[in-house]
């Protein structure tokens, strides 16, 4: 499924792996806490990872998640505020520097995209989004890394921006809840969604349908199109490559996230295999 002449992998997950309700719906009666990572792994193909926003790990810490996750899962990194919340965000190279190269080659092929999260506060600034872009590094010891932006202030729903971020190569985070933009632009070669409108009266966080929906969003992005149906700040782009798809249920009726990944991975998968 990873080969140029085919779509890329569809990977639905959620946002970290130790929340107390999730050991009544989620986690098996009886699973040990320092087991809850292994087991979720092997439900879900990715999870974002909120902790590393408050603080970088130690590497023997990748190294850990690594080695209890199962070949073909990969962590999502939210960046660590130090640097999002830089009053400058193109002088943040120092900081940048020392989050990537502060242990995360340890996790390996388990290393999937970085979520550089700015605050709802921080206007689009052109010059300075350009030179933090400008910064994020490519690659750690040879192995390319993915970054992707996510922007919480309306200034930002611009074509202009748009147009910014696609010269850069990196993706936008196609943020789907009503109190920050909602724009699904395609700016990079993989799309990033987090979807927070999951319900605790849904048994599933997202009524049938709407899980219908999104895993029909799922395939056209990674077939490489751009679906007409979702918010756009820009115009939009001809259909283009396969692409590799993250779609995180975040927030909201939390309890019910992993129903809403499972779910929709399900639905994925029944709709990649053949007749």
């Amino acid at each position: 499924m990873s080969s140029k002449h085919s779509p890329s992998p569809i990977r639905a997950g959620i946002g970290g792996w130790t929340f107390a309700p999730w050991r009544n719906n989620f986690y098996p009666a009886g699973l040990v806490q320092r087991r809850e990572l292994e087991y979720a792994s092997r439900q879900l193909r990715a999870i974002e990872v909120n902790g590393t926003f408050y603080g970088a790990q130690k590497p023997a810490t990748y190294a850990k998640w690594a080695a209890e996750t199962p070949p073909g899962f990969v962590f999502a990194l939210k960046a660590p505020r130090y640097v999002v919340e830089s009053k400058r965000l193109a002088a943040a190279g120092k900081g940048i520097e020392a989050f990537v190269s502060g242990g995360l080659e340890a996790l390996g092929e388990r290393l999937g995209p970085i979520n550089w999260q700015l605050g709802p506060s921080r206007p689009f600034d052109p010059d300075d989004i350009a030179g933090f872009l400008d910064a994020l590094p490519r690659e750690l010891n040879g192995q390319p890394l993915r970054h992707v932006l996510e922007v919480r202030h309306k200034s930002f729903a611009s074509e202009r921006y748009v147009a910014l971020a696609r010269a850069h190569g990196v993706p936008t985070v196609f943020t789907d809840a009503a109190q920050y933009p909602s724009f699904a632009d395609l700016t990079g070669l993989f799309v990033y969604a987090r979807l927070m409108r999951s319900a605790t009266d849904e048994p599933l966080g997202y009524p049938p349908g709407a899980l219908d929906t999104w895993a029909e969003h799922a395939h056209a992005w990674a077939q490489g199109k751009d679906p007409a149906e979702l918010p756009h700040a820009s115009a939009l782009q001809p259909d283009g490559a396969p692409r590799e798809v993250f779609i995180f249920f975040i927030s909201a009726a939390k309890a019910r996230n992993p129903a809403a990944a499972m779910a929709l991975q399900a639905r994925v998968d029944r709709d990649e295999t053949p007749a």
